[in-house]
Formats: structure tokens, C-alpha cells, sequence
């Protein structure tokens, strides 16, 4: 779920979540009010709109409907909380914490294991932060999990104001989606990582979803085997091409890259572009490319899980040891609009004009 779908700790994107990444929610503390209810699943059943489900149990948490909700529980996820009063205390806490007058950010479906998960991130102004409610249910709305957490903040930068020194290109054809893309948590996890403040995870969408038929198998997602092209010039620093590609919902924390290649513009900006197809990268180190070259193709290596584009720009080749900088990217459509210069956005549909479109 370029995983929820287009993150590991640090370099992983797309969440532990098969279609349509799921936010990961991390670090659950009770004594600072990050809660957590494990998942404890059981088998689900037929078929009912799953957005609306999420939305509505996200809904009436919030608003106190807690027994509606916990006659929807599974027994495991009833025993996580002990009883029914268990329950109604947890989410007295949260919205203590939280407050109940949240604005939907985003969400996102995925589906495992016959289970739907369900993943919104909700901003409250009123304790001005940022944080993200998961649920698993069956498509008849058995709830066999809640996992909801603060998110973190913004990394801070000393390039907020950095204008890109190369001449960058989307590195791809056609239309991609923008799975992660900004500059606030809201918009992009990445930006709660120094060296990744700016980073971009770019997928393929269609109807509202990255994958056809069940979306089990890689070949099922629309961007996996598409070309990656170089966003511009340089010397290749780094080509790693060995990784196996991962089944969609698995990741790879060890190698959170996975396939990658990092160019070095010569003006101390680094290109990184991570999770490539195994056996598919066409340079190697040492090599010069230039812009528009073609690198190797979108692949499901590393700690992603599904087929996405990882890209990012930062001021050090050592990976996730430097800054990020922002990658203005210059002449494409967003959402059919052009873009002279310009940073994708979350849920923008990006398309790369080359010099002859317009």
C-alpha cells in the first residue's frame, strides 16, 4: 500500500501492508499516551465497501460509540482490553490525549491475508499534532484489530529554503502517483527523517488502487517492471543489484534499500532511488549518466512492500548519515496541471513532459 502501503525506520517506503500501504504506527507507550491494541485476527467473510467501514469505526471511536464498537470485536481483541470498561478506558485516554475534533489528512485501504486494514491519518488542531488510527476487519465488520499512535514530527533542516542546484527530472514515463510526497508528516512519514526530510515515494495508480486481480504477486502491480530513468546527470557512487524482490506484504529491514543507485551530481547533491527489480540495474559504479539514461526497473527489493519508486535527494553519499534537500523537479503535470519547478505532492498524479511536449 505504495506500505500502510508506496517505511522501515529509516529508508523503507511503502508499509508492511500489501495494497496500498499502511503508515506504520511505531513506538506505542502508555505513559505517553501512544496506545496500542495488537491485532489478534481471525478469518474474514464477504464483501462490503471496506473505505466506508473504516471511516465510520473511526467515527464512532471518537464520538464515544465505544459499545457498538466492542460488539464487533473479535474475542482476542476483547481479551487485549479485558472487558467492555477496559475499553471505554482506553479510549477516554486517547481522546483525552487527542481531543474529538480531528480532520481526516488521508487514508488508505489495504488487504492481507483476508483481512482489510484500514489506516487514516487524523490531525487535531486543538493539540496540534498528527496521528494515525488503524483497524483490520473482515468485509462484514468483525474488528480484529486497532492499532493508533502519535506520529512524529517534522525532522528539523537547515534547507527549508534550498533551491535544487540539478537540473532533475521526474525519473520515469508516463503518469505515477505520488504515494509520499511533501514536506509535513501529514503529507510525507519521511519528513519526520533528517536525511529523508524531502523524500518521494512514487507508485502507479488506476482506479484508485496500485495493483489488479489479487495483488498477491508483484506482476499484479502496475509500476513493477516499469523503467526508472536517471533524474539527471552524474556519477554513479553506488549500484547495488543483488536484493531478491519481496512477495507484496513482506519487506526486507535488513537491506531497507534494497536494489538501489546513488548518483553524485558533482555539486554535492546525491541522488538515492531505491527498491529497483533484482537483476535489473543497467549502470554501474563508476559509471557517468546522464539525464534520462535508463537505470533498471521499478522493483519490491529492500524494505518495501509493494513495487514503488524510493527517491531522495541529500548533501553526503553516506546513506541516511547527511541532510535531505528538496528535489524541485522541473517541467511535468500535476493533476494535468504544468509544473515548471516544482516538489510533488501526497496524492498528486505526476507526469514527466520532456523539452519537446510543450
Amino acid at each position: 500500500m505504495p506500505s500502510p502501503r508506496p517505511g522501515d525506520e529509516g529508508l523503507a517506503c511503502l508499509q508492511p501492508i500489501p495494497k496500498n500501504e499502511v503508515i506504520p504506527v511505531k513506538k506505542a507507550c502508555f505513559s505517553l499516551i501512544l496506545l496500542l491494541a495488537v491485532l489478534c485476527l481471525l478469518p474474514a467473510a464477504a464483501e462490503e465497501d471496506p473505505f466506508t467501514l473504516g471511516r465510520t469505526f473511526t467515527g464512532m471511536f471518537f464520538s464515544g460509540a465505544v459499545d457498538n464498537l466492542w460488539e464487533r470485536f473479535t474475542p482476542p481483541l476483547q481479551d487485549v482490553f479485558g472487558s467492555a470498561a477496559g475499553f471505554s478506558q482506553f479510549q477516554a485516554e486517547v481522546v483525552g490525549s487527542f481531543d474529538t475534533h480531528m480532520q481526516f489528512v488521508h487514508d488508505q485501504m489495504a488487504f492481507t491475508d483476508e483481512w482489510y486494514v484500514y489506516q487514516a491519518a487524523l490531525y487535531f488542531a486543538a493539540a496540534d499534532l498528527y496521528a494515525a488510527i488503524q483497524w483490520a476487519f473482515t468485509a462484514e465488520g468483525v474488528i480484529g484489530g486497532l492499532y493508533i499512535t502519535v506520529l512524529p514530527q517534522e525532522a528539523p533542516s537547515d534547507f527549508l529554503d534550498y533551491q535544487t542546484k540539478t537540473e532533475l527530472r521526474l525519473p520515469f514515463a508516463g503518469e505515477w502517483y505520488v504515494f509520499w510526497g511533501g514536506r509535513s508528516i501529514g503529507q510525507n512519514y519521511h519528513a519526520a527523517d533528517r536525511a529523508q526530510r524531502f523524500a518521494v515515494d512514487f507508485a502507479v495508480q488506476k482506479d484508485g488502487l496500485t495493483y489488479k486481480n489479487s495483488g498477491l504477486v508483484n506482476e499484479d502491480y502496475y509500476a513493477f517492471g516499469l523503467p526508472i530513468f536517471a533524474p539527471g546527470e552524474g556519477r554513479v557512487l553506488a549500484a547495488v543489484d543483488g536484493v531478491p524482490d519481496n512477495l507484496p506484504g513482506e519487506m526486507n529491514p535488513d537491506e531497507p534499500l534494497g536494489n538501489y543507485i546513488i548518483i553524485d551530481h558533482q555539486n554535492g547533491e546525491y541522488s538515492f532511488l531505491a527498491h529497483f527489480q533484482q537483476g535489473s540495474i543497467a549502470a554501474a559504479e563508476g559509471d557517468w549518466v546522464n539525464q534520462g539514461d535508463f537505470l533498471g526497473l521499478c522493483g519490491n527489493s529492500g524494505n518495501s512492500s509493494e513495487p514503488h519508486l524510493h527517491y531522495h535527494l541529500q548533501n553526503t553519499p553516506q546513506i541516511l548519515t547527511g541532510q535531505g534537500l528538496p528535489a524541485q523537479f522541473r517541467s511535468y503535470l500535476a493533476n494535468g496541471e504544468f509544473v515548471e519547478v516544482g516538489e510533488p505532492l501526497r496524492g498528486e498524479l505526476v507526469t514527466y513532459l520532456d523539452k519537446t511536449s510543450h
